[in-house]
Order: C-alpha cells, then sequence, then structure tokens
C-alpha cells in the first residue's frame, strides 16, 4: 500500500539534458540527493540525479511527516558526545534549515512546534535534563506539566519545541526536485547506478540514507538499514494532535494532518532484533500495536485508510555520516540520520554538496565517514 504522502498524483520534470557529461551524480531522489544536486547545481556544477525509483518514492515519502531541529539524541546527550559548541552549532543550524524549508515548501510544511512527551518518571527526568541545557545555552523550549485532553493522565509532562513543524513531505522533496530541475539538474527515475565506473568519471554522492547503494566500499551495511512502519487513520472531526507528538524515546510518534487523519508511527520495540532490515514491508505484529495505539487515543476503534513501511539509516553514535568515503577518491556519501531524516537531510545534502566545491563546514569534523571503520 503507498504511503498517505506519496497517494498525491507525482508532477511530470521537464526533460532537462546535460550539456556534455555530468561533473556530479547524485544518486537518490529523497530530500538528500535534491538538496544536494540543487546547492551543486547553483555552484555551477553539471548534475544529473539517478534514483531507482522515483522522485520520494524512499524514506522521503515514506516517514512520519516530522520536521524536528537538532539531532536523533537529546541535546544534553550531543553536548557530551560532540561539545557544547559543536551541539550548539548543530542545533542552531537546524533551526536555520527549517526557516529555509519554510520558505521553499509552501504548504507542505505547518509550523506548529512539537512535544517530546514523558510517558513515567525517568522519561521525565530525561526530557528535564534536556530542558535545561536547552535554555541553559539560549535555545527557545518550554516545559509543560499540565498535559491537556487525551494526554492528561496518560503522560506525565512535555517538552516543547517551538521552532519545529509537521510536514508533508513528498509533496516538498518534489518541490525541492523541481526548484533542482530549474538549477538545471538532470533527473533520471527508475535508473540505478550499478557501479562507481558507471558514473563515466564523474564524483558520485550517495544520497540513499538506509537503503544500500552497493557504492560504499567498506562502509556497506555500516549505516544501518532499519525499518519504520506507519498508519493513517480515517479523517476525524476531533482535532486533538496537530502538533508532532514523540514520546516513549521515540518509540512512539504522531499528529493530525489537516484534514484529521492520525498518523502514527513506530512501536519497532515489539519486534525489534526483525526490524534491523532494508525489507520495505510492513508487519502484522507492528501494525497490531499501532492500530491499538491510536484506538487508545482517540477511545474507540479507528479505521485505518493507509499502512505503509520505510527504511532509514541508524548510526550507533546517532550522529550523520557526510563526506568522501574512505578509500573512494570520486566518491561521497551524506546518510544516517538514525530516524531524523527530514530536516538533517535537507541540511547535510548542502554539506556535502559545499564540501564538494571546497566550502567545508567544521560540522563535518563530527559527520566524518572514517570513524564508522575506527568504530
Amino acid at each position: 500500500m503507498p504511503s498517505l504522502w506519496l497517494s498525491e498524483p507525482a508532477p511530470r520534470w521537464p526533460d532537462v539534458r546535460l550539456d556534455g557529461p555530468a561533473d556530479v551524480v547524485v544518486v537518490g531522489g529523497g530530500v538528500t540527493g535534491c538538496s544536494c544536486a540543487l546547492t551543486l547545481a547553483r555552484a555551477g556544477l553539471r548534475v544529473r540525479l539517478q534514483d531507482a525509483r522515483e522522485i520520494a518514492g524512499g524514506a522521503s515519502g515514506r516517514n512520519g511527516g516530522f520536521a524536528l531541529r537538532g539531532g536523533s539524541a537529546p541535546y544534553d546527550v550531543m553536548r557530551t558526545s560532540m561539545g557544547a559548541d559543536a551541539a550548539l552549532r548543530l542545533w542552531r543550524t537546524t533551526e536555520d534549515a527549517i526557516d529555509e524549508m519554510e520558505v521553499l515548501a509552501g504548504d507542505a510544511l505547518r509550523r506548529l512546534g512539537s512535544l517530546r512527551i514523558a510517558v513515567d518518571d525517568e522519561e521525565r527526568d530525561e526530557l528535564r535534563a534536556e530542558y535545561d541545557a536547552l535554555v541553559g545555552d539560549g535555545i527557545a523550549a518550554e516545559w509543560v506539566d499540565d498535559l491537556q485532553g487525551p494526554l492528561r493522565g496518560r503522560f506525565t509532562a512535555a517538552l516543547r519545541h517551538p521552532t519545529d513543524a509537521a510536514l508533508q513531505p513528498a509533496r516538498w522533496v518534489r518541490r525541492l526536485a523541481a526548484l533542482a530541475v530549474e538549477a538545471g539538474v538532470e533527473i533520471r527515475e527508475h535508473a540505478r547506478l550499478g557501479s562507481l565506473d558507471d558514473a563515466g568519471g564523474a564524483i558520485v554522492v550517495v544520497c540513499t540514507d538506509g537503503y544500500p547503494s552497493r557504492l560504499l566500499g567498506e562502509l556497506d551495511g555500516l549505516i544501518v538499514p532499519t525499518r519504520g512502519q506507519v498508519i493513517a487513520t480515517e479523517p476525524l472531526e476531533e482535532l486533538w494532535f496537530e502538533v508532532p507528538h514523540y514520546g516513549r524515546h521515540g518509540f512512539d510518534y504522531w499528529h493530525q494532518t489537516p484534514d484529521g487523519r492520525i498518523v502514527a508511527g513506530g512501536f519497532r520495540d515489539t519486534s525489534l532484533e526483525a526490524e534491523f532490515t532494508d525489507v520495505e514491508e510492513t508487519t502484522p505484529v507492528v501494525l497490531a500495536a499501532l492500530e491499538g495505539f491510536v484506538a487508545s487515543l482517540a477511545g474507540r476503534p479507528l479505521r485505518v485508510d493507509y499502512r505503509w513501511a520505510g527504511i532509514f539509516g541508524l548510526v550507533l553514535d546517532f550522529l550523520p555520516v557526510v563526506g568522501r568515503v574512505p578509500g573512494e577518491e570520486r566518491a561521497w556519501v551524506a546518510g544516517g540520520y538514525s530516524g531524523h531524516g527530514n530536516v538533517l537531510g535537507y541540511l547535510c545534502g548542502q554539506l556535502v554538496a559545499r564540501a564538494i566545491v571546497g566550502d567545508r563546514d567544521p560540522l563535518l569534523d563530527h559527520f566524518e565517514p572514517a570513524r564508522l571503520l575506527n568504530a
């Protein structure tokens, strides 16, 4: 079954053909690939973007629809692992990225904020530690003790991130691809790049996140393919969850679309080992957990109109993987967002493109691909 996001008709791309060979071949037509291709084309390079399926056909059209600032680990944890200055730079840079996305995405992005909610006292204490670290570094955040509606009595507290957003991710990425075409990018859908040699001497940038590309040499498999499953219910008259909700350390996440559908994902921990896979299929055990969860939120069973799965790339230190592929002079990679790819993917597409043209951001010191080999 297609995702709710991919149920919208896809646009037809103008038939752009490069004048001469490509300088860069970008592999992957999701948010990272489109962002990278657009940035490179605007820098004056001849760019071809190839995808084995279609634009937004992978995780960019098959996720939960959250646009969240920061990294995939809490801010206080990232302060410890990256250092205070680097963590602050990452959070500020992702906030700037959401600002850019808001301008480019149009009605595909709704700037609503998000709620990280605590299911018990332990999670409440962890959220409070993150809140204290955020406000201590001057980052806007709000603490919520009095939860309302279906959240009351079920969750103990929440941390509100006011700059976050809800996203129709396929619509957003298709608009980003249209901008890339306007900038001169040649898009080839249903065109898998079989090897680096097939790029005809061009630089290759692999932007497939958790989907295996077989183009990364020793890095293959070190960005761990991980399945996320999502459902969307019938439209509801009640609007309880307009903002993105993110709970139980990210194992539960949900929000409502403008027409009232509850979009809910997660519950990987019901069959955790089975979800480390690149098989893009829903499973009965996770679907049952999701459907039971939304019924409990609504107080009644709900019809489920859409069920889908997508693959994201998990990295054990929860930092993206962006830079030159070790041992490959012409190959670069941007991926490994650990489930937070809608904003990080847009940002890292820009970062890898800038590095290729000689404008290397200091954040890439922390995203260096070679660290996976050393680990």
